[in-house]
């Protein structure tokens, strides 16, 4: 039977309510203590993830554990560790890989279109112009509590890259505050972010590929995302209007010598259904099918544990870059 747990008692019982969940908790304890539920979703702010996740695997649930997946390394690596323990389904969701437009990318590449993978671009552009008074001071804006665009964003981007080229060897990056005013939301006094809104990073694979992507929220106007992929034999191109790719995305490619990159088909396959209430839920619903298949068939498809824990070295690594103004390797 579906049972939910929130922060805000009031605010979930009316997502219940709108769902139909007839059980909710005031405490996340006694719903992963429950007998009749075999998995678990942790859809928290990521500083409670590593508590979660563990005390869902000590009472073997399977769990789908939402991105940022740690607040760092050491806690993403004992996530990993219970849950080879526990024997248990886990991933995390970084369900853009199943976007149609950077699955259709995964797939060009397997299929040798731009030859051998060299280099990847990425510019994200998003925000809106400054507000009247500065927003509350909330967990996003705080680097303690895993705030920051670098996490919320920059995660996907690096999964997807590791998806797209595979594993991390070395990495620099940047980080900064554009727009740090914000207010304490109990006295309305002044106060500051000291979670990034801005970043850039570069990485070099095992490949030898690299990637860079620069990055910020502040941002006005907004101009989304542009992604470009080179090879030894052509090149590929994608771009999103807003912060997520949307499920009409598209890729563009050229090889040879073209004289201008053209839509490629794509696949049907990549598109198995429409769900146009946000653009996040196709991703995401063949995300949860991969989960389920994962419970029955007992493994953990990707991005599974691992592959967060993979992404959250590269997030540390990047902070450690701004930190020290160092190349720092993995």
């Amino acid at each position: 039977m579906p049972a939910i747990w929130g922060r805000s008692p009031d605010r979930t019982r009316e997502v219940a309510e709108r769902l139909g969940v007839p059980t909710q908790h005031e405490d996340w304890r006694e719903l992963v203590a429950r007998d009749d539920l075999d998995a678990i979703a942790i859809t928290t702010p990521p500083a409670p993830h590593r508590e979660m996740a563990l005390a869902a695997l000590a009472a073997g649930k399977h769990v789908l554990c939402e991105k940022p997946f740690a607040l760092d390394a050491t806690e993403a690596t004992a996530m990993v560790e219970a849950a080879r323990a526990a024997g248990r389904t886990a991933m995390v969701a970084h369900e853009f890989r199943h976007a149609p437009q950077r699955a259709h990318i995964r797939q060009l590449l397997d299929e040798g279109y731009i030859g051998e993978p060299r280099f990847a671009s990425i510019e994200l552009l998003i925000g809106r112009p400054p507000p009247a008074e500065p927003p509350p001071l909330a967990w996003g804006s705080r680097a303690a509590e895993g705030g920051g665009l670098l996490g919320a964003l920059g995660s996907h981007f690096i999964d997807g890259l590791r998806h797209w080229f595979g594993d991390v060897r070395e990495v620099s990056g940047r980080l900064s505050v554009a727009r740090p005013e914000r207010r304490d939301p109990a006295t309305g006094a002044a106060a500051s972010a000291d979670a990034d809104d801005t970043f850039a990073f570069t990485l070099g694979f095992e490949s030898g590929a690299f990637a860079t992507m620069t990055a910020t929220s502040a941002a006005s106007p907004a101009t989304g995302a542009r992604i470009h992929l080179v090879g030894s034999d052509g090149v590929l191109e994608a771009a999103q209007r807003g912060p997520n790719p949307e499920p009409d995305g598209v890729v563009l490619g050229g090889r040879g010598d073209a004289r201008r990159l053209e839509e490629l088909p794509m696949p049907a396959a990549l598109v198995p259904f429409e769900d146009d209430r946000d653009n996040r839920l196709m991703a995401f619903r063949l995300l949860v099918r991969d989960f389920e298949r994962g419970i029955r068939d007992g493994d953990s498809p990707a991005p599974s544990f691992e592959d967060g824990a993979a992404t959250q070295r590269v997030l540390d690594a990047v902070r450690e870059s701004s930190a020290t103004g160092g190349l720092v390797p993995l």
